[in-house]
């Protein structure tokens, strides 16, 4: 894309221009007559006044108003070093017919141009040639007919007073008087290898390049769009070259970074980045082009795209911005724009959602908050349409400040994840907090990016382009989220109460947070050659037991508003105790089977650990109870002839995220299974600071507890 010759501005009421770059002004003929017409010598006639400073250190000083009027008839070039006129030698126009004509001036000084009108030449010949008794033949006489016509615009028509909408007055109108400053940087950018169709989410790499065409340096590029979440340049901080290989040398290469890796080893790959290495949070994106572009040098630099969420067809708006590095310049800044129409066809649809584990945790494992399970549905609603049959998975991270997914649990090993047309696939991970969030509370913007491959590489999704686009659709949905927030009703500026206290703790510890991104690849055979596409879908999941989509939501016009009184919010009302049931985690630790000798010893001790997590990020007090007895009538043979020994009750605080590992003691009389899982855990919120005692623990919840924990106990005498 070549930024299009200047035109002078319609809005702006002095306009700026720089020496040395044409000014094209667009002159429009109209032949009202229904024979041709020949006009030739066609040209501009200008008046131009020089600044003072650039006059008085001129060899002329004297001379401060040039004119191109009087030297036109003359045919003189004096002028030329101040304005150079360039004329149309021939212009022709049929029997009524309405033509433009763009004529062109170029000034050298730094002044004040003004353009007055336009001349012409108007030419005919006889009609044929008559004879001459002496020659024979006589030649038909061309006749010449000079004509000029002064350019009067007037500007918009006033309307602000009372006296401008009783009588039609028109604004002044300086498109034509141009101030000429001193030389600006001027710019061209070309797009290849640009596509005009992607599938939804298809990642592609295209490349931009960016030329000084001026004799003055450019600095401060920068880029904004309508759709910032479209395209990214990469992370500076990641080292990636300003001047790459030629685009058709890397058109076979995947447009991720890719390690290789053991095939449907489950486990995820762990990457802690900040969110201010992949630029700020405005749309406004800085350019890495090194800082200057100096004069008659370019940039080629490599830009990712992905295709919109959405179906349909997008047009997308760009605008270049850069600045001279004289900051006394009149004109300031300059900018080129560009428009851009993608059309999006669907791919994939993925739904996910997040519920609490009930498996026990394993020995080892990091249990600060529990762990959750991740289900994930992808769908392949491809229409067949680009010749894409089937979509292969390959990967599924994750990003957030807080959690993280740990491994994936269904998948069948050695075997690709393959999606064909109207065909669904299911997939469950396990989720558990950051770990390395733990190290790090001070950094809010550190994100923890886990990768669990599904194929024999990995991608990395923390690095580019994986990791901009996951933080770009992270600001888009979360200003569409804030956006919808403002809208609806808002706490009065009052003192919170107790019931919005409680449903800020319960929504807290349904608070997931975690960002799901579903990589995928498909084969396409277009003109006998094999193309691989590949892209990213994100799901973002708010908090547990809620379900998300990566389809964008449709827009729909509302087409009537109804009026709404302002009234006073409704009371909060304090949330359920099954809301309030889910403050503390609690799982059992403990051999599943245990072998002891009843001949020689009656009584069998297995010990056991207790694991408690608060979910909350505030205090919780916890209570508890290892004389509470189960009520389940399936398990209550099960419980029989077993108690807790030693300690049966106990009191104790978390912080927020904390876990605590209480040590038990079970006694069975007589091998058997047995559920072991007879214990109550209460707890309560510390909302104002004050941990609760003993006379206080009646306001507490029971905790919804995990499900049966059996063990098998074994006679080695038998």
């Amino acid at each position: 894309m070549r930024p299009p010759d200047k035109y002078l501005p319609l809005v702006d009421p002095l306009p700026a221009w720089c020496f040395a770059e044409p000014v094209v002004v667009e002159v429009v003929f109209r032949n009202p007559l229904k024979v041709p017409l020949a006009l030739s010598r066609l040209s501009l006639v200008w008046k131009f006044t020089r600044d003072t400073h650039a006059a008085a250190a001129a060899e002329d000083a004297g001379e401060e108003l040039v004119s191109n009027q009087d030297t036109l008839e003359q045919e003189s070039r004096q002028t030329d070093d101040v304005v150079t006129t360039e004329t149309i030698l021939d212009f022709h126009l049929a029997p009524e017919e309405t033509k433009m004509a763009r004529l062109r001036v170029l000034p050298h000084r730094t002044g004040c141009l003004s353009i007055t009108g336009v001349v012409y030449d108007l030419a005919a010949a006889s009609p044929a040639e008559t004879p001459d008794d002496d020659d024979g033949l006589q030649k038909a006489e061309t006749i010449i007919v000079s004509g000029k016509q002064d350019l009067k615009i007037r500007g918009p028509r006033l309307n602000h007073t009372k006296e401008d909408k009783m009588f039609v007055r028109y604004g002044p109108d300086r498109r034509l008087e141009p101030i000429v400053t001193p030389p600006m940087p001027l710019m061209e950018v070309f797009f290849l290898q640009f596509p005009t169709a992607l599938l939804c989410g298809e990642i592609r790499k295209a490349y931009v390049e960016f030329c000084n065409v001026s004799g003055v340096s450019l600095c401060g590029l920068r880029v904004a769009s309508t759709h910032p979440e479209f395209f990214t340049f990469g992370n500076p901080s990641a080292g990636t070259p300003l001047t790459p290989l030629s685009p058709a040398s890397a058109e076979n290469f995947s447009a991720y970074k890719t390690l290789a890796a053991a095939p449907g080893s489950g486990a995820a790959c762990e990457t802690l980045v900040s969110a201010d290495d992949f630029g700020p949070t405005s749309d406004v994106v800085d350019v890495p082009v090194g800082g200057t572009l100096e004069p008659g040098h370019s940039v080629q630099l490599p830009l990712w795209l992905r295709g919109p969420d959405q179906e349909g067809v997008h047009e997308i708006n760009f605008l270049f911005y850069y600045e001279s590095p004289d900051k006394r310049s009149k004109i300031s800044h300059r900018v080129v724009r560009h428009s851009v129409f993608i059309c999006a066809s669907r791919s994939l649809s993925v739904q996910a959602s997040a519920h609490a584990s009930a498996i026990p945790p394993q020995q080892g494992q990091d249990q600060d908050g529990g762990s959750t399970l991740v289900f994930i549905d992808v769908e392949n609603i491809n229409t067949s349409d680009a010749g894409v049959r089937e979509f292969h998975i390959v990967q599924v991270s994750s990003g957030s400040q807080h959690w993280s997914l740990s491994k994936c649990i269904n998948p069948a090993k050695d075997k690709d994840c393959k999606v064909s047309s109207k065909e669904r696939a299911k997939l469950c991970f396990r989720a558990a907090p950051c770990k390395a969030r733990r190290a790090s509370l001070d950094r809010a913007e550190m994100f923890t990016f886990a990768d669990v491959n599904l194929s024999d590489e990995r991608i990395v999704s923390s690095a580019t382009p994986c990791g901009d686009f996951f933080f770009r659709c992270r600001r888009t949905s979360k200003a569409c989220r804030a956006d919808t927030c403002s809208s609806g009703s808002r706490t009065p500026s009052g003192g919170r109460s107790l019931g919005e206290d409680l449903v800020r703790v319960v929504n807290e510890c349904d608070r997931l947070d975690l960002n799901i991104i579903v990589i995928w690849k498909a084969y396409v055979v277009e003109d006998s050659k094999q193309l691989i596409l590949e892209g990213q879908l994100h799901v973002a999941l708010q908090a547990v037991g809620e379900e998300a989509t990566s389809l964008a939501p449709k827009q729909d016009t509302q087409e009537m508003v109804l009026l709404k009184f302002k009234s006073d919010p409704p009371p909060p009302t304090v949330p359920p105790s099954t809301q309030l049931s889910r403050l503390i985690k609690s799982n059992l630790r403990y051999s599943e089977t245990y072998t002891h000798d009843f001949a020689h010893d009656s009584v069998c001790v297995v010990p056991v650990c207790l694991v408690l997590s608060n979910c909350c990020r505030t205090d919780v007090d916890i209570t508890v109870d290892l004389r509470h007895k189960t009520t389940s009538s399936e398990w209550s043979e099960c419980a029989c002839s077993f108690t807790w020994v030693g300690q049966t009750r106990y009191r104790l605080a978390l912080c927020p995220r904390q876990t605590r590992h209480l040590e038990l003691q079970a006694c069975f009389l007589m091998p058997g299974v047995y559920n072991i899982n007879t214990h109550a855990v209460c707890a309560a919120p510390c909302l104002d600071g004050h941990h609760r005692d003993d006379a206080n623990a009646q306001t507490e919840v029971a905790q919804h507890g995990a499900g049966p924990a059996l063990i098998v106990i074994t006679d080695s005498s038998q």
